[in-house]
């Protein structure tokens, strides 16, 4: 199944073809809107010629920020997103020989592939176990136990970029994200 999480066919290929994009996209997943996060690995791919993890590791820190900053910049906060780009790319070279899809290739159990997750930068628990969550739903990566690590994330239903397949279901997940913000802010 292709990925179609952006709403822009070029941005969504880049990240069917690339596992560091994918990774990226969902690291830039944080205080800005989902299809416009995983828009910026193609804007990178697109301005830097490379989306190498070793080329945007080795990039010089500011250049690569003032890059990510054109508009129309890969991130909200494009200068912190930058530098940390470059944090999650250094590792996948350094511990993965540059190859992300080596983070969950052969991985044994859901557990390890969390933690592995979850030690990269911008990925906090919940974030992981989404992404978890996308490996299993999206490309078929499912070790041992993966269901059990990302809890709700594992079943049917539309609350995260995991069940993102079409326009619909981008849809089904935004208002499921509004109605999850609006209880708590009754509650609050």
């Amino acid at each position: 199944m292709a990925i179609q999480i952006t709403g822009d066919a070029a941005a969504d290929a880049v990240l069917d073809s690339d596992p560091f994009a994918l990774l990226i996209g969902m690291m830039l997943d944080q205080q800005y809107p989902m299809e416009h996060a995983f828009r910026g690995p193609a804007k990178v791919l697109d301005r830097f010629g490379t989306f190498d993890p070793v080329r945007i590791a080795e990039a010089d820190p500011e250049e690569f920020a003032a890059m990510c900053a054109t508009t129309p910049a890969i991130h909200r906060f494009p200068g912190s997103m930058a530098a940390r780009l470059q944090e999650v790319a250094r590792i996948v070279v350094e511990e993965y020989g540059g190859d992300a899809a080596a983070l969950w290739r052969d991985v044994p159990t859901g557990k390890e592939l969390l933690k592995r997750v979850m030690a990269l930068p911008g990925f906090g628990k919940q974030k992981a176990q989404i992404f978890v969550a996308l490996l299993a739903k999206q490309l078929d990566v499912r070790p041992e136990g993966w269901e059990q690590v990302v809890g709700d994330y594992a079943e049917p239903g539309f609350r995260s970029v995991a069940d993102v397949v079409d326009p619909e279901s981008l849809q089904k997940v935004r208002d499921h994200k509004k109605q999850v913000k609006a209880a708590a802010k009754a509650q609050a």
